[in-house]
């Protein structure tokens, strides 16, 4: 047993000030108490609960900033995966390894402590599926062992190239599974990395039929009843046009129609949803995934996100294609877009809980642990003791208290103030530094080089 004193902590309940928090040997918050107790271990900061990226492709880390010349006179959100396709052609196994180490990393660093990867790169480049069928879902995995982030690991179904059941581009034959693949991987996963926190990705609506999607969510309940499912929805104005051709519904009001949505499912972007939607999807205790500034960097649109939190929705915030690699500036642009949508200031807030940085680290935090599946996302008794702890004496942060600090720590400029970072129990950033950043940046550096050249 371990006790860490706080002179401050973000609490669901609010900003408390001296706070001990008792963390058991299995990495789990034993007890949250008011007070002090010599020999307690002194966080050293203001500490929050760590925050969940809920929704990566790793990969694309090594790919921010290639896609950002104009390439038509219509660039869109088709256009940027047209490059995307170009660049996974020379991935393998080490490279996406590689990369996907350097941004959990990254991740760490800023006070993201879980990561959800949707993981779609099956295959070789040629298409052809690996001897091992889980050999780049392992690079995964290794890289989030080498770095501590605690990873929910989702792997993908993609069988269709679009709606009505389209064959797979030739350049989408590195992303093709069936539902019995993805359970297979799931049942060799589970046995050869124990402990594993496992889900499913169906990728999206245009890229599974209902029969196929009603195959895998069955196959997981056997498995695992309590699995998280992950699926893009709604991205683009295109897609919610094909999917009303296609059904006659829009893609949201598809999944609030046949699928059981409930906790355990989290719709990646929804942006273009209609205000039935958008109160139905509240009301299924489902997370929406928002993912701020990669929606912004393709252009995607803003989800209604004032409305759908004024309806008691679940959100969570992930770095997608990792255009930004910290929580901070997901929840900032979460908020301004809004601002800049409803030309008004503090979305996030309400006279009962005014402090916007606040509620959106909290919120998030909250909704990102249900979405990943993991008992996280506040500092309350048997959760994982996945913590953050700032750099109280940065000046962004010097003399500010209670709320004041959260508000600052969203809102105050660029600087990153996260000091420590624990997950499971396990100090993993300490002082601003990980053990293994600059062994891995070297690695990436090289993988980079590699795939520019």
């Amino acid at each position: 047993m371990k006790t860490i004193y706080a002179q401050e902590a973000l609490l669901s309940s609010g900003w408390q000030r001296d706070v001990l928090i008792e963390i058991d040997d299995a990495g789990a918050i034993h007890t949250v108490r008011k007070g002090r107790q010599n020999g307690a271990e002194d966080a050293g900061g203001p500490v929050l609960p760590g925050m969940s990226n809920v929704h990566s492709h790793a990969f694309q880390r090594a790919m921010a900033g290639l896609a950002e010349r104009m390439g038509s006179p219509e660039d869109s959100f088709w256009t940027w995966r047209e490059v995307m396709y170009g660049f996974l052609k020379t991935l393998g196994p080490q490279e996406v390894e590689a990369i996907a180490a350097q941004l959990y990393v990254e991740n760490l660093k800023n006070g993201y402590t879980g990561v959800g990867e949707f993981h779609y790169l099956h295959n070789a480049p040629d298409g052809r599926p690996y001897a091992d069928r889980n050999e780049m879902a392992l690079a995964i995995v290794r890289a989030a062992q080498s770095t501590g982030i605690a990873l929910t690991l989702l792997p993908a179904l993609y069988a269709w190239g679009d709606f009505g059941d389209t064959p797979l581009r030739p350049v989408q034959k590195r992303f093709a599974t069936k539902p019995d693949d993805v359970l297979r991987m799931l049942a060799s996963l589970k046995t050869t990395v124990p402990g594993l926190r496992l889900g499913v990705a169906p990728h999206s609506l245009r890229a599974v039929n209902p029969s196929m999607l009603k195959d895998l969510i069955a196959g997981l309940d056997a498995i695992d009843a309590t699995a998280p499912i992950h699926i893009h929805v709604a991205e683009q104005v295109k897609e919610v046009n094909d999917c009303l051709a296609w059904s006659d519904l829009r893609p949201v009001q598809w999944l609030l129609d046949n699928m059981p949505l409930g906790p355990r499912w989290c719709l990646v972007h929804a942006t273009h949803v209609a205000s039935v939607e958008t109160e139905r999807l509240a009301a299924s205790g489902a997370t929406a995934g928002l993912c701020p500034t990669t929606e912004g960097n393709l252009g995607d649109g803003i989800f209604p996100f004032f409305r759908y939190r004024e309806k008691g929705g679940h959100y969570a915030i992930g770095g997608d294609s990792h255009v930004s690699r910290s929580p901070v500036e997901e929840l900032r642009w979460l908020e301004y877009g809004q601002r800049l949508t409803l030309r008004r200031r503090n979305i996030a807030a309400s006279e009962a809980s005014p402090s916007v940085g606040g509620n959106l680290w909290r919120e998030a935090a909250a909704g990102g642990a249900q979405a990943l599946g993991r008992g996280a996302g506040a500092i309350v008794a048997g959760a994982r003791a996945d913590l953050v702890v700032l750099d109280g004496q940065h000046l962004n942060l010097a003399d500010r208290h209670g709320e004041a600090i959260s508000d600052a720590l969203v809102f105050c400029g660029d600087e990153r103030l996260v000091r420590h970072v624990m997950v499971g129990g396990q100090w993993r950033v300490r002082d601003g530094h990980h053990a293994a950043e600059a062994m891995i940046a070297e690695r990436f550096r090289k993988v980079q080089k590699g795939l520019l050249a």
